[in-house]
């Protein structure tokens, strides 16, 4: 018989949840909270226009893509697992919607008939390439690092084959409306992330699969042992990150009104660290959604500051890296990473 914790029970602590409630705002994944005020301050004192109304909206925008993204590769991180090929499936997932609407003889197969169906095959194509890639680690036994990186370069080659290193346009209003459009002056891609972290949040720490996960990450023997269908609930994480990624990539290529072939190109990389910098274990079984999606604000308010000071571009890459090690460093010293 599965020996899940009980509902009432945080899955990462065992400690009641009705006690929890407040020791929660004291985990470490919370101590990003005064970091963000720090860099919005000096964002403020170093450029009057980091404050618009205009540079919000764009820094809002761009952390709901990166933030639904590192959703789904939270998810696989808390199961103990890697999945570098996300960042691809953020480009080809709306790829091939898209192409599949062009006409025959120009840049696509002109199979699709209706935007809807189109819409559909993005989260089919998400779907697919991550059950591909859960087949490959759990069924398998590929190691998840080198099968995903595998994944990864395959799909980016396909992107550049379909469209010839062309950029799609001229996408359907009903594919772009997520990513542009706006709802009381607010992006409704920032509204839909809102959204998947309330419903995450509350999986992953009120519904039994959530805490399968969190046990399977944290100890998958033991998991097995207490009766939890390990291979499944790993494979279903692959699924939903993949259909996670294909969301992430409508996002953006709804607000740029394009799908180049580089699209979601090094994304992986700003995902990672913004789930380091949030809180998750890189070796499973700890962290939370909105730690990650915390890492994320920071990330990018980060970025928008050195692009406001007019910092070469080939540096803010540089300091997301050196972003990614001082996370690292701060886990290892708070005993968060347990690593040798």
């Amino acid at each position: 018989m599965t020996n899940i914790p009980n509902p009432a029970t945080d899955a990462r602590t065992g400690v009641p949840a009705s006690q929890h409630l407040l020791s929660d705002l004291f985990q470490p994944e919370w101590a990003i909270l005064p970091v963000l005020v720090v860099v919005m301050i000096v964002g403020a004192l170093l450029n009057s226009a980091f404050l618009s109304y205009d540079n919000f909206y764009g820094v809002v925008q761009q952390a709901s893509e990166l933030g639904v993204l590192t959703m789904g590769l939270t998810l696989v991180l808390i199961a103990g697992k890697f999945d570098l090929s996300l960042e691809s499936t953020f480009g080809l997932a709306p790829m091939v919607g898209v192409y599949c609407l062009l006409e025959a003889g120009g840049a696509g197969l002109n199979l699709a008939s209706s935007p809807f169906l189109a819409l559909l095959t993005i989260f089919v194509v998400g779907a697919a390439i991550g059950a591909f890639n859960g087949a490959l680690v759990v069924y398998l036994k590929f190691n998840a690092f080198i099968a995903t990186l595998a994944t990864l370069i395959l799909l980016r080659g396909i992107s550049l084959g379909l469209t010839r290193g062309e950029t799609l346009s001229d996408l359907p209003a009903l594919l772009t409306y997520p990513g542009e459009a706006t709802f009381l002056g607010v992006p409704v891609s920032f509204l839909i992330a809102l959204a998947l972290l309330a419903v995450l949040t509350v999986f992953m720490s009120r519904h039994r699969v959530g805490r399968m996960l969190y046990a399977v990450g944290g100890n998958p023997q033991a998991a097995r042992v207490a009766g939890i269908p390990v291979e499944r609930v790993l494979l279903g994480v692959f699924i939903v990150a993949g259909m996670l990624a294909a969301l992430a990539g409508l996002l953006q290529a709804g607000r740029i009104a394009s799908i180049p072939s580089s699209l979601g190109q090094n994304l992986i990389f700003n995902a990672f660290a913004a789930a380091v910098l949030g809180g998750v274990s890189l070796n499973g079984g700890r962290g939370t959604i909105a730690g990650a999606c915390g890492g994320v604000l920071l990330l990018v308010l980060i970025q928008d500051v050195l692009v406001l000071s007019q910092v070469p571009a080939y540096w803010i890459n540089a300091t997301t890296g050196g972003i990614i090690l001082i996370a690292l460093l701060i886990s290892k010293i708070s005993g968060a990473d347990k690593s040798n």
